[in-house]
């Protein structure tokens, strides 16, 4: 079971690393990307539990600093960058299979859905947190120079708001039928 594990593992960090890559095309809005890679940390966190969900965040994380997603930080705060983007993909698969863990006693599905909704939240919430701390003059000169009056607005609207209700609405319909069809093969 062990070595079963370590092998569903390392083939869910091989499609986030994949599905990261390939994200660095597709472009919402300006610098950011979208992430998709998000459902494989979700369903990855409700099969092989919280570690493993951290698992996949922190690989995750590695694979936006190596695949230049982060460039525009890195240029202004390497140490921050790497803090912001390590915690908040090991924080969301983290939270994610704590949740799911939680309520999956009650119904997986929406162990699954909770976790699915979580996920989106703590990946943005670290990276709002992490632009506040680490970026802050940045981000005050990106936001005029996107012509809002409040920082704030920008943070919410600028940065992450698209983003974010994509890869919540993505993670909410993918999320749970993945997991699903993962268990259904697991029966078989």
């Amino acid at each position: 079971m062990k070595t079963k594990n370590m092998v569903g593992l390392g083939l869910f960090t091989a499609i986030v690393v994949v599905l990261q890559v390939l994200a660095v095309g597709l472009r919402a809005m300006g610098l950011f990307s979208i992430s998709l890679v998000l459902v494989p940390i979700v369903v990855g966190a409700a099969v092989y539990g919280w570690k493993g969900g951290a698992w996949l965040g922190f690989a995750f994380g590695a694979a936006v600093l190596l695949s230049g997603d982060a460039a525009a930080f890195l240029a202004v705060n390497i140490p921050g960058t790497v803090i912001t983007v390590l915690l908040k993909g090991a924080f969301c698969g983290l939270t994610a299979g704590l949740m799911y863990k939680l309520l999956a006693k009650h119904s997986s599905f929406w162990g699954v859905v909770a976790a699915a909704v979580v996920c989106p939240i703590v990946n943005t919430g670290i990276f709002l947190l992490g632009c506040r701390v680490f970026f802050w003059e940045t981000i005050c000169a990106w936001g005029e120079a996107a012509g809002f009056a409040n920082v704030g607005a920008y943070m919410i609207f600028g940065l992450t708001g698209i983003n974010f209700l994509i890869e919540l609405g993505v993670n909410l319909v993918l999320s749970p039928v993945a997991a699903r069809l993962i268990r259904l093969g697991k029966r078989s």
